[in-house]
């Protein structure tokens, strides 16, 4: 079975993630959607909630699964038998930062990165971006997957 993680702090989880996952099923037999937990880094939404926003994106999805994590992404990795990190791509500074993590975690834990560049339409869409129009009170559906009510 080919299993990816696609780690990351999902908040919240947008169209952009979802679209990436979309991708990702053509390639993978299975998503764990990997919810990193950050001490150091304050959230706009609870860990349980995140994990809801996710849930009901995938509602009809047996193929991803969501999962929370507080380790290094390759460990986590390791303890649910994932072979493959899955990434999205949105600009070249994204491109500089991920290609260093995804060499260090070939080279500590032969964990290969799949990176997929985001749609052009969704390229502009970011989780601080949604932070943004959600503190002054903007309608942001466009901005996350089908059947997600915040």
């Amino acid at each position: 079975m080919k299993r990816a993680i696609f780690p990351g702090t999902f908040d919240p989880f947008t169209i952009g993630h979802y679209s990436i996952v979309q991708r990702g099923l053509k390639l993978f037999d299975e998503i764990v959607i990997a919810i990193g937990t950050n001490q150091a880094k304050k959230t706009f939404f609870s860990l349980e909630k995140r994990k809801e926003i996710i849930n009901q994106a995938f509602v009809n999805e047996p193929r991803v699964k969501i999962m929370i994590y507080d380790s290094l992404t390759v460990d986590f990795a390791r303890s649910i038998q994932a072979n493959f990190i899955l990434r999205g791509l949105r600009s070249v500074t994204d491109f500089e930062y991920e290609h260093s993590i995804a060499d260090a975690n070939r080279k500590i834990a032969g964990i290969e990165t799949v990176i997929l560049f985001t749609e052009y339409e969704y390229s502009y869409i970011s989780s601080t971006v949604v932070r943004d129009l959600i503190s002054y009170g903007k309608d942001i559906s466009a901005f996350l997957p089908p059947n997600v009510q915040l």
